[in-house]
């Protein structure tokens, strides 16, 4: 290896990582995703996953998934255009679709392959995009892949959002040397996560809907973590908010469905376009099989159990009381995610060391993951949580702050 030019590449970045305390290592655990894990040999309450529902270890979806597998084998051998596309593949897209209240779905091998390889395909350099300034990483990368001129809107304002598509309406006229008002070649794309991951809050529905209908614009949200979480039964935002749904919903198989993979949900048309046009769906071997079938019986497992949802809205209200209990400012969040912010990277960093320490694991996020100043515990709740559990971390976070 020629050590020197690896220095060339890397060293400063790293470097400069530890100076700003943003330097990043990854923590083992020893113990299967749940309430509760292991680490360093010590009995932890989990207050980091983003498994909402913890389902990983419900033994009926376990076995279900080992059955697949000795069905399906380990891995789907090929893309899905090529050979890759077995029966779960196609069973679980139906019930997705379905789950979602949408004519069609197509699923991806995560998230960020999906939100990437979909705005892609849908945008290219002559259009406009319009994305919340809170919005995940995915969806800014998709963006930066498509070439589109994009607007960012300060977060969940619409006034802003419709100022902004006002002034890329001038701009694509002064381009096409066209009159203001002759608009009817103007493609644009409003797009927003569902829940922002780091703050918890939800994005305007209502609003994001009469904003496109009104501005012609195409609207998409990313559910990720949404799905499982908001409304009733779990079925994302629109269930939410009682009103219709986005033209394209992007959604995550991963968090609380607790299997893995990534989907879109939409009408057949958009589905039928992004199996030609996605180039993260096209160039990549399929998820293995037995995975599908795993989301599968996780959903449907969602579909019949909405009082795991309840249960987890219950836990998240009875937190952020105990959080407030004990001096604590937290927002009202109807998400799972409660952010409690702190600012300092170093601090930050040193109340989530103490707080494992204590045995209760809260990451502390930091920049670039948010705004530098910004650094949070970022706690996210699962349904199984107890309220006595609940209680003991809630008293452990403000003595350690």
């Amino acid at each position: 290896m020629n050590e020197r030019i690896l220095d060339f590449f890397t060293k400063d970045a790293l470097e400069a990582a530890r100076a700003n305390n943003t330097y990043r290592t990854l923590r083992h655990i020893s113990s299967p995703e749940a309430s509760h894990v292991t680490i360093a040999g010590k009995d932890t309450v989990l207050l980091a996953s983003n498994s909402y529902l913890d389902l990983a270890n419900i033994p009926e979806l376990k076995q279900a998934m080992a059955d697949a597998v000795l069905e399906w084998g380990t891995g789907s051998g090929g893309a899905r255009l090529t050979t890759g596309n077995k029966t779960p593949h196609d069973k679980l897209e139906e019930f997705i679709a379905k789950f979602k209240g949408e004519e069609a779905a197509i699923a991806f091998n995560t998230g960020y392959m999906a939100n990437v390889g979909t705005i892609s395909a849908l945008c290219g350099k002559n259009d406009f995009i319009f994305s919340d300034e809170l919005n995940h990483a995915s969806i800014i990368d998709g963006i930066r892949l498509s070439r589109a001129k994009c607007f960012v809107y300060k977060h969940n304002d619409m006034a802003d959002l419709e100022r902004a598509i006002e002034t890329a309406k001038v701009e694509f006229c002064a381009r096409e040397k066209l009159a203001e008002n002759a608009v009817s070649n103007f493609r644009g794309l409003i797009v927003t996560d569902a829940v922002f991951s780091m703050d918890g809050d939800l994005a305007n529905l209502p609003e994001l809907l009469r904003i496109a209908r009104a501005r012609d614009c195409l609207l998409m949200i990313d559910e990720a973590h949404a799905t499982g979480v908001l409304g009733r039964t779990g079925r994302g935002l629109a269930e939410h908010y009682n009103c219709e749904h986005a033209d394209v919903t992007v959604g995550t198989l991963s968090k609380a469905v607790a299997a893995e993979g990534g989907f879109v949900a939409g009408s057949k048309q958009l589905i039928e376009f992004l199996k030609n046009k996605s180039r993260s769906f096209i160039f990549t071997t399929a998820m293995a099989p037995a995975v599908a079938a795993a989301a599968l019986h996780n959903l449907q497992f969602i579909d019949a159990h909405p009082e795991r949802v309840q249960q987890l809205r219950d836990n998240v209200k009875f937190f952020c009381d105990a959080l407030r209990f004990h001096g604590l400012q937290v927002p009202q969040t109807e998400s799972a995610i409660i952010p409690i912010i702190i600012g300092d990277e170093a601090k930050a960093l040193r109340i989530s060391e103490t707080l494992q320490n204590e045995g209760v694991l809260i990451p502390a996020i930091r920049y670039p993951t948010v705004a530098k100043g910004q650094a949070r515990l970022r706690a996210s709740l699962m349904a199984t949580h107890t309220k006595e559990e609940l209680e003991f971390a809630a008293a452990k976070i403000a003595e350690a702050i």
